[in-house]
């Protein structure tokens, strides 16, 4: 029983810490969505365009 708590305790602490570090690096990001995909240059015109 005892290995199977500090086995919960810590897959619960490696989740939270993925969170955290995931949330951390979606609030510091400085490039905008906008920016991003107007910075990618211009749109290929479709093959059967008429």
């Amino acid at each position: 029983m005892k290995l199977e708590n500090i086995l919960l305790k810590s897959f619960f602490a490696a989740c939270l810490l993925l969170c955290v570090m995931t949330l951390g690096a979606m609030v510091t990001t400085d490039v905008s969505a906008p920016a991003a995909v107007a910075s990618q240059g211009h749109v290929a015109p479709a093959a059967n365009a008429d």
